[in-house]
Parts: structure tokens; sequence; C-alpha cells
């Protein structure tokens, strides 16, 4: 199992850049005194300059939240986190396998300009970023618990926290991150129901819930981040948050899932009416009944009931029809 090892180097970086710059004036300058003085003084004096320019490739500048996996010859010697001008071993080769991967993520996002995507690619270095960033995955279509097709998306917050788990324990980290999230999110959204359901369980304790994806977005997406965090944990990464972004039926089903909605709320709305409409007859039957206002049998308390049942649960105004003789 290979972990991070820190490396504490001396920030020498400006004194070994000035230091060359000092042995190719002295070379050149050499070369003008000994070039018909000494061959052997003017041959070390060319050497110099050819090979003076060797020690530059072990000049790195680190930047704060940059990291430099260093290996030698294959080996991996340490990890530079400290931001500063180093001089390490100009042979040492700087590692990082997602250098060239873009993701629609923040700082490292995805450029519809080809031209722009060329010269970022070109500019791109071998350093891995430490900072926290945010995954913006693609949409995807996922069948409930109770089959129907969802469209969801989530954006994940996260950041390198192992560099060496990162480079060296899989291929390329950044399309790791993407594929896990893929997979988990359809782990967890097969168990949840877009809306409240009867009699399912997203918990697995065997009692029916009223979890959803709609109702329960914090719980789906404290679970969606602990899935993902198991998937990644190998690859040194750390995911901080996951939040739903989107959250919709898919299209072919949505204008029959909002026919549903719009019925099942008028179903609600008419059983309120109802309810409030009996017990205002009630009332009223019942303060006639105690003040003694009027007398009715049986027969006119049915005609009052069905009266005024008509006139608070109808969808108009009741027009008022004058009755100038009797019930009989």
């Amino acid at each position: 199992m290979m972990t991070e090892k820190n490396l504490n180097l001396k920030k020498n970086g400006l004194a070994v850049l000035l230091l060359t710059f000092v042995i190719y004036a002295a070379s050149i300058a050499g070369i003008f005194y000994w070039f018909e003085r000494s061959l052997l003084h003017t041959g070390i004096c060319i050497f110099f300059i050819c090979t003076t320019w060797l020690l530059w490739p072990g000049l790195k500048v680190l930047k704060p939240q940059e990291a430099l996996v260093l290996t030698l010859f294959g080996k991996y010697i340490g990890t530079l986190k400290e931001p500063g001008f180093y001089f390490v071993n100009p042979f040492c080769s700087s590692v990082n396998p997602a250098w060239r991967t873009r993701l629609r993520q923040s700082g490292d996002s995805v450029h519809k300009d080809p031209v722009q995507m060329a010269a970022d690619t070109a500019s791109a270095s071998k350093k891995i970023s430490l900072k926290i960033m945010t995954l913006d995955n693609n949409r995807q279509k996922i069948n409930d618990c109770l089959g129907n097709p969802v469209e969801i998306g989530i954006a994940v917050t996260w950041k390198i926290q192992d560099t060496a788990k990162a480079v060296f324990h899989v291929d390329n980290y950044k399309e790791f991150l993407s594929l896990q999230c893929d997979s988990a999110l359809r782990n967890i959204v097969r168990i949840y129901p877009y809306d409240i359901a009867p009699n399912v369980d997203t918990t697995g304790d065997g009692i029916a819930d009223e979890g959803s994806l709609r109702g329960s977005s914090e719980t789906v997406a404290l679970r969606i981040r602990d899935e993902i965090q198991s998937r990644v944990l190998e690859a040194g990464i750390e995911i901080i948050e996951a939040r739903i972004t989107h959250l919709a039926y898919a299209p072919e089903i949505a204008a029959v899932m909002l026919q549903r909605q719009q019925a099942s709320a008028i179903i609600d709305a008419r059983k309120m009416i109802v309810d409030g409409a009996v017990g205002m007859v009630e009332m009223a039957l019942e303060h006639l009944n105690n003040n003694q206002i009027v007398t009715l049998d049986e027969e006119r308390k049915a005609a009052m009931v069905s009266n005024l049942m008509v006139v608070l649960c109808g969808n108009h105004d009741a027009q008022p029809v004058v009755n100038t003789g009797t019930l009989y």
C-alpha cells in the first residue's frame, strides 16, 4: 500500500538559477580569454556552456494549494506541497496521469471552443491541485424503485487527500471519480421513489417509510456522498459534499405524472371542501335548532342539507331562487 511522503526540501531554486547564470557568464568570458591561450581551458568553458542547462529541469515552482509528485527512475521519492521555488534532482519526473483530463468541474471545466480546449491542454502542467473542486456530473436517466424513469444530476465537492494514492492507485483519478459518482448515484436513486409512495422501505429496516427523492433530498444527498466516499477512498480522494442539482421525471412520462399530481391535488382540495361544508351544514342546523328559529322535519332538513352542500361545494357561484309558495 503506497502512502504519501512529504518532501521537506530547502527552497533554494532561486540560488541555483542565479548560479547557472553566473556559470554561463563566466564560461563565455573564459572562452574569449582562453580562446588563443589554452585549448584545455577553452574546452572546459564550452563543456559548462553545454551542460549547465541540465540543472534547469530541476527547478520547480509551486503556488499555494499545489502539489508535485516526484519519481526518480520509476521510484516514488515523495511529494512537494509547500509553496516556493525548489531545486530537485534534474532527473526526477513529475507524475500526474490526469493532467490532460477535462471534466465539468470548477477550475477545470469543459469548453465548447475547440481552439480554447487545445490551448488549455497545451498550457496544462503536471502539478496536482489540492484545492476544493466541484464536479458537475451530467444528468442521468435512472429508474426509481417504482420503475419510473427519473432525470437527476448531482454536484460533488471534492479534493485530493493523498497524492500518492491518487496518482499510483488508479489510472486516472478524475475519470475514476466521475465513473464512481455515476455508479453511486444509480445505486442510491434505485432505492427511493420520486414521490412518497405506500409500502416502500428506503432505509432497509423492513418498515415502510415516507422517504422520497423529492421530499428527502438532504438524506438522499448524504447517502450519495457516503456511497461515493466509500468507492474513492483508495484513490486518496475526500468527498466533502454531494448535492442534487436537477430532479425531474423523464420527458416521456413527465406529462402523465403532472396530470397525476394535479388529480391528486384536486382530490385533496375536494376532500377539504367537503369536510368544511359538512361542518358548516352541521353548525347551521344546530344553531337553528338551539335558537328555535324554525322547526324543520326530516324532509325539510334533507332539502336544506342538499341545498347547502350544492352551494358550498359547487365550482360556480350559486344562483338564488325565490320560492313564493310552500315546499309541498
